[in-house]
């Protein structure tokens, strides 16, 4: 497209296509640059996790910490999609999820509110020293998933110490006011299985369960933890979301020639246990 210019009479070519900012203008500081990622967006690439899991943790937080507080209503699910950068589908599928665990109520023409902040669960102390690690928590019940004997030595998961031949695996899962806590793969020596009572079973600890036996004398234990996330399987025996935050404790009990008289795994709800180490 061409222009006459009124003062030199000379024909003068405008480019065409995207307009062209004048040099030395500066770009508008209020508008958004489409090129630029929004620094206030929650990046949900940098995860194999399902967006909408991603976003329920993120809604889920909001609540607990209090930036939705009980009673107020939350941004729409319009509002939602343009602040996370996703369709209103998926956060539909978030909202679901705390609507589930009875964190907020929708009604029909007048929104979504906050109904209940979720309950403090950190009470779940991973002890530290021995007799704490000996002690049953109060109100927790233990309910038995398998319990099979005869299982050989050698597939016993890799730890320290030498495999007695035979031990007997029990896996359990711990419970507190209706909701699971830990669940817990137990590989005990089998010679000390006639020794431990039905009651035994679904009362003590792992470790109790060898350090009361009469007659056994433990010469060395120890405990690691790591942390981790909640797999399909462990997600649905815990009630938790999937890729919840779970912790993973080992412990091992050895008699005094190293022979390893108890092997426990256990994994904890996140939202549960309290670490708390006495430094001095």
């Amino acid at each position: 497209m061409t222009h006459s210019s009124s003062q030199t009479g000379q024909a003068m070519t405008l480019p065409s296509g995207p307009s062209v900012r004048p040099a030395g203008v500066a770009p508008d500081a209020n508008k958004p640059d489409a090129n630029k990622p929004d620094a206030n967006r929650p990046d949900l690439n940098r995860s194999a996790v399902a967006r909408y899991l991603q976003l329920a943790t993120l809604f889920r937080h909001r609540v607990e910490k209090g930036v939705w507080l009980p009673g107020t209503q939350i941004p729409t699910v319009d509002e939602l999609a343009a602040e996370c950068g996703v369709a209103r589908a998926t956060i539909r599928q978030a909202l679901d999820q705390l609507a589930e665990q009875g964190l907020i109520e929708r009604f029909r023409a007048k929104g979504t509110f906050v109904s209940a902040t979720p309950p403090q669960r950190l009470w779940c102390d991973v002890e530290t020293d021995w007799t704490g690690l000996l002690r049953s928590r109060e109100g927790a019940r233990i309910e038995i998933l398998a319990d099979t004997p005869g299982q050989d030595g050698a597939s016993l998961p890799p730890c320290i110490g030498e495999p007695a031949p035979l031990y007997r695996r029990l896996k359990r899962r711990h419970w507190r006011d209706s909701q699971p806590f830990l669940l817990a793969d137990v590989w005990l020596d089998e010679s000390l299985s006639p020794k431990v009572t039905p009651e035994d079973l679904v009362t003590k600890t792992a470790l109790r369960l060898v350090a009361s036996i009469p007659g056994v004398k433990i010469a060395g234990a120890r405990q690691t933890l790591t942390i981790g996330s909640a797999d399909v399987e462990t997600a649905a025996a815990l009630h938790l979301p999937l890729n919840a935050p779970i912790a993973h404790v080992h412990r091992v009990a050895l008699d005094a020639k190293g022979r390893l008289l108890l092997v426990a795994n256990g994994l904890y709800r996140g939202d549960t246990v309290r670490i708390d180490v006495k430094l001095r």
